[in-house]
């Protein structure tokens, strides 16, 4: 099976500061201590048994928030560096980069990522939620005028947008895409569903997306789900992939792996052939662009 992964993380903990792996603990995302371990391209297409990993996309991996440009100067180095040697796979293709949109300094960051070749687009983590067990940040930032002074120059740059949120701020976002109809959006996660628990919970996710499908400047990956579904199966996972395609149709969703996060409940080939159980009776031509063509298209590579 050929696919290209357009959301994937690397690190180095010889070389680069990571802080949620410097002290990592549990969340509900999983035991992140047995993340604590260098994984880099090679590490990736090893693993990757039978599936052939065409191209991927790096997503910023909370990487030392105080060089956020270095993350990006290094995965564009090892990807050189292969590419130099011969190598197969010169890995990453294409770069998400980090940037707090809402520091002063981020006219200057965004300038200094677009400067590398492979940089394709920003991921800023969003999520806010009133249980501390899944808040990450604690603050709305698309609220905050600074913060959205700083996203219009996303498209100065020709810059995409990794959306990860929670439903109750998909509203929100929404509005900000509509806002930006230059700027592409990419939801993280399927839209990281996590109250599960209520048929409230269950409508906010749906209408949530819905509200951001109705935008045509936004795509989605389908991802992330092992993380709020530890002994996930195909079955556990089929009702959000194919809501997901159906809110946003076959061309603008896309399959991703989030490895090594999602590594943690289940193997590499493992997860790609339960997302291709899971769309079994779609056509080759839509099949294509889920596993591929849509994020080539997307990511630009």
């Amino acid at each position: 099976m050929q696919v290209v992964d357009p959301h994937v993380h690397f690190w180095n903990l010889d070389t680069h500061h990571y802080p949620w792996l410097a002290n990592p603990g549990t969340s509900f995302a999983g035991d992140a201590r047995e993340l604590k371990h260098n994984y880099l391209p090679t590490d990736l297409l090893r693993e990757a048994g039978d599936i052939d990993v065409l191209k991927v996309v790096h997503v910023e991996a909370n990487h030392d928030p105080a060089d956020p440009v270095e993350e990006t100067r290094w995965l564009e180095s090892i990807a050189d560096n292969a590419a130099h040697a011969g190598a197969a796979r010169a890995l990453p293709d294409a770069i998400v980069a980090a940037c707090d949109l809402s520091a002063p300094n981020a006219p200057a960051v965004l300038e200094a990522h677009a400067a590398f070749a492979r940089t394709r687009g920003i991921r800023q983590i969003l999520n806010v939620h009133e249980n501390k067990l899944y808040d990450y940040v604690g603050r709305h930032y698309m609220r905050e005028a600074a913060w959205r002074k700083h996203f219009a120059l996303l498209e100065r740059y020709g810059l995409s947008f990794d959306l990860q949120l929670y439903p109750s701020q998909m509203e929100e976002a929404a509005a900000l895409a509509r806002e930006h109809p230059g700027i592409q959006f990419v939801v993280n996660h399927a839209g990281m569903f996590v109250d599960r628990d209520s048929p409230a919970g269950y409508r906010a996710w749906r209408e949530g997306l819905c509200a951001l499908a109705a935008c045509q400047n936004v795509a989605i990956k389908i991802s992330g789900l092992a993380m709020f579904d530890h002994e996930w199966s195909v079955e556990s996972l089929r009702p959000y992939v194919l809501a997901s395609i159906d809110m946003f149709g076959a061309d603008r969703a896309m399959f991703a792996s989030n490895f090594p996060v999602d590594r943690l409940f289940g193997g590499y080939s493992k997860l790609w052939h339960a997302y291709a159980s899971t769309v079994s009776d779609a056509s080759d031509c839509e099949r294509g662009a889920l596993f591929r063509g849509n994020a080539e298209r997307i990511y630009r590579i």
